[in-house]
């Protein structure tokens, strides 16, 4: 035998020790509100609702697999952190996170600004009508084209990541007789405490501008050194998913003693600063996020108390928001298609969807919950992983969760909280074809990015 192999057994991978596994939830019915958007609850038949609307009606009007998204529930807590923050501080949504052009007249009608980080979320933005003054471009490696583009459509704020793009994004507002407003990312040397993939503040990684190496500085240095580029403020984003406040405490002194050296350094005090996203939402119900006023409260008394120690203004504070808008507004409808039970070790339960609209599972290990939502069930619960159905072993969907033990073939289930990256991050792997994401709202639901056709597929395959 290869000593590069070794022996699979019934065992064999991730398969967790018994008693490892947190007791199953004393009621597989109950709808957790603090993961499910807020309008979901059941009806009289057991059946799931969203928005006054059942998920068998969706299922059967619009089919399987769907992203399925609360607007009444985006829509409050948009004004939620909108409200929080007041009139002294800047909201831009994070448009990464999902992005269509029904989300752009959402944010632009409940006051919010927007963060884009490509040439085709801005294409979005524009043309859902955002106010170009009201949008963020952010990217470390953004194209002369893109800043072309960015500084001929108005683009408020560029955030700028590196002293090559600081050269070309000079010479492009030049060109065009602008002064564009820039921030400049910089990296702080803060872990937050989540996923390597998801961190964004350490050293070693692509993003941004090192305050220890002295880069930051430099890069402050060469933006004051040109006309066309009028220097707003300093950005920091220290990662995602992130429920402790430590972090952001970190990164604002760093980024005050940044703006107290170039106070120093050059006599200027910059009017912004950024502090990022990455607020953590509950996935299941273990998870304990912070509300928007409690985060706003916290982080403007971090800088204020930061910037009263190094004799500074305090300025203008913005915040970056995705996925704890977005997030919890929205759930992914599957229909049942196998239930496959391993004796002694869990049941497969095979769904028609899988990592081509999930890929977070199979990519940093994200956990979700479930639920069966076409009815309800008094069998005993069984420990189940939801797959899909894609020629990966890695196609996981939910890890590890109970469902009823009666859970059979054409039953609906559904994940919450799969508002954010979920449809961002689709693809085609095996030439699936992309959900639809529905609006449901008093009612009604409506399509705003609809189901993917085969035609679809086959007009970019030219041959």
């Amino acid at each position: 035998m290869s000593r590069s192999a070794h022996p699979a057994g019934p065992r064999h991978g991730d398969v967790l020790p018994e008693g490892h596994y947190q007791a199953p939830p004393a009621d597989l019915n109950a709808l957790d509100p603090k993961v499910w958007s807020r309008t979901v609850t059941r009806d009289a038949e057991g059946v799931a609702t969203v928005g006054g609307v059942d998920v068998k009606r969706l299922a059967a009007e619009f089919g399987t697999p769907a992203y399925v998204l609360d607007e009444e529930d985006f829509r409050a807590r948009a004004r939620a952190w909108r409200d929080a923050f007041g009139t002294d501080a800047d909201v831009y949504y994070a448009g990464k996170a999902f992005l269509s052009k029904a989300i752009v007249r959402w944010l632009h009608e409940e006051g919010l600004n927007l963060d884009v980080c490509s040439v085709g979320e801005l294409a979005v933005a524009l043309a859902a009508g955002m106010p170009p003054e009201r949008i963020a471009l952010h990217g470390n490696n953004k194209s002369v084209d893109e800043l072309e583009h960015a500084v001929k459509t108005g683009v408020g704020h560029i955030v700028v990541d590196s002293y090559e793009e600081i050269e070309r994004l000079a010479a492009i507002a030049a060109r065009q007789g602008v002064r564009q407003q820039v921030l400049i990312r910089v990296t702080v040397g803060v872990e937050a405490h989540t996923h390597e993939f998801i961190a964004t503040a350490h050293e070693d990684q692509k993003f941004g501008l090192s305050l220890n190496g002295g880069a930051a500085a430099e890069a402050v240095r060469r933006v004051l050194g040109h006309d066309s580029l009028e220097l707003r403020g300093i950005h920091s984003h220290i990662g995602s998913q992130i429920f402790d406040m430590a972090g952001f405490e970190v990164a604002a002194r760093r980024v005050v003693g940044l703006l107290a050296g170039i106070r120093d350094e050059h006599g200027v005090e910059l009017p912004e600063i950024d502090l990022g996203g990455g607020l953590g939402i509950a996935y299941t119900s273990e998870d304990d996020p912070r509300e928007p006023a409690e985060i706003a409260a916290a982080l403007a008394e971090i800088v204020r108390r930061e910037c009263a120690a190094a004799d500074l203004s305090a300025p203008r504070l913005s915040v970056e928001p995705g996925r704890a808008i977005v997030g919890p507004t929205a759930f992914t409808l599957y229909e049942v298609g196998t239930v496959k039970p391993l004796e002694g070790l869990r049941t497969y339960v095979s769904v028609d969807g899988g990592m081509s609209d999930n890929i977070r599972t199979a990519l940093y290990d994200a956990e979700y919950s479930v639920a069966l939502v076409s009815r309800t069930s008094d069998a005993e619960p069984m420990l189940v992983r939801v797959v899909g159905k894609h020629c990966e072993s890695g196609d996981i969907v939910v890890r590890d969760a109970f469902l009823p033990s009666d859970l059979a073939p054409g039953d609906l289930i559904a994940v919450p909280a799969t508002g954010a990256y979920c449809r961002s991050m689709a693809s085609n792997y095996n030439h699936a074809l992309r959900p639809p994401v529905l609006a449901v709202r008093e009612g009604a639901a409506r399509v705003i990015v609809r189901r993917e056709t085969e035609e679809d597929l086959l007009r970019l395959d030219i041959g």
